[in-house]
């Protein structure tokens, strides 16, 4: 029997039709014949192509100080840009707009045009999130700008366009409704409890273990009780910080080996599934406030996000976060101590 579970983070319902599989292990692996997007002509972010992009506003050195391990540059076709003013205008008696004021960036993770993050070092993964901190402490100084979102498309089917391995970075003058909504649900639970919802929820899938995959000094990642899609995983810290800017180098440079596991073991146990993640973090005016936590959101796509989905905004999963959480246990238990490839 189908169950529906509250997300206790915006009070969103999520059906998990398990039934829909004839058994938890038989989740849809993804061959890839071609691994990525086909391309034509030279690919603009590979190492001597640096003048087919926008300016560089970043980059982190590669080990010989003249080339470059990590670049950020302007994104080409922006979704929002630099100039124009924010006042909002009416445009009608119900209607109002304003200027595409902001930022939208480009992180090219390595000079390597296959090297995607579950096969890269603990190092080079470490760098890749250097490189998202960097970009995102110098964006929240503008005062314009009051939402920062990093995140990156793997495949057609997440919405990449180019193969090489790239993340972004779109800062908004104003915070998305969706992402109201979660801040009005933990400021709520805050002003009930005392507490941050996201430290207690992480604190809660710890005590159960069903959903738990990997667990650090710093880092707890797990398949969340209302996962959207199968293999749905957070990665939490441990230490209570609500923005991604606050984050130490250390806690970081632990960070990296966490995150690369994390997307090796779906690598490896998806067959190279397409995936989005998102760098959760408070908006730039709310990071020092306690109400939220910032964290990672991985969501392979699996299914296709049908109808259904698109007029009711109710998510279906086809498979339990205990049974999925189960299977990459399971793999992290093999590979304990054999690293990731």
């Amino acid at each position: 029997m189908s169950i529906i579970r509250q997300d206790p983070t915006t009070k969103e319902w999520v059906i998990i039709a398990a039934e829909r599989k004839r058994r938890p292990h038989e989740y849809h692996r993804h061959p890839r014949a071609h691994p990525q997007p086909a391309e034509t002509g030279p690919c603009p972010f590979c190492p001597g192509h640096e003048a087919k992009t926008p300016d560089e506003v970043f980059r982190v050195p590669d080990s010989s100080g003249v080339g470059w391990a990590v670049r950020v540059t302007s994104n080409k076709y922006p979704a929002l840009g630099a100039t124009g003013v924010l006042e909002r205008r009416e445009a009608g008696p119900l209607f109002r707009e304003m200027d595409g004021v902001g930022t939208h960036e480009v992180i090219i993770e390595t000079p390597s045009h296959e090297r995607s993050l579950p096969l890269m070092t603990d190092r080079e993964v470490a760098d890749v999130l250097l490189a998202y901190q960097s970009r995102y402490r110098s964006l929240r100084e503008d005062p314009r700008l009051k939402y920062i979102i990093i995140f990156k498309n793997h495949g057609e089917a997440a919405g990449t366009s180019l193969a090489h391995p790239h993340s972004q970075l779109v800062a908004t003058p104003v915070p998305p409704m969706l992402l109201r909504r979660k801040y009005e649900v933990a400021v709520a639970h805050y002003d009930d409890t005392g507490r941050c919802l996201y430290c207690d929820i992480a604190e809660e899938e710890r005590r159960a273990k069903s959903r738990v995959v990997l667990e650090t000094d710093r880092f707890l990642v797990f398949h969340p009780f209302a996962s959207r899609v199968s293999f749905e995983t957070w990665i939490t810290p441990k230490r209570h910080q609500p923005s991604f800017g606050q984050v130490s180098e250390e806690d970081l440079r632990e960070l990296a080996p966490v995150l690369r596991r994390t997307l090796r073991a779906l690598y490896d146990q998806l067959g190279d599934p397409d995936f989005n993640y998102i760098i959760h973090s408070a908006p730039a005016e709310d990071e020092n406030k306690d109400y939220y936590l910032w964290h990672i959101q991985i969501l392979p796509r699996l299914t296709t996000i049908a109808g259904f989905e698109l007029g009711s905004g109710i998510y279906v999963s086809t498979m339990r976060p205990e049974d999925s959480a189960a299977v990459i246990r399971e793999y992290e238990q093999v590979t304990a101590g054999k690293g990731f490839g």
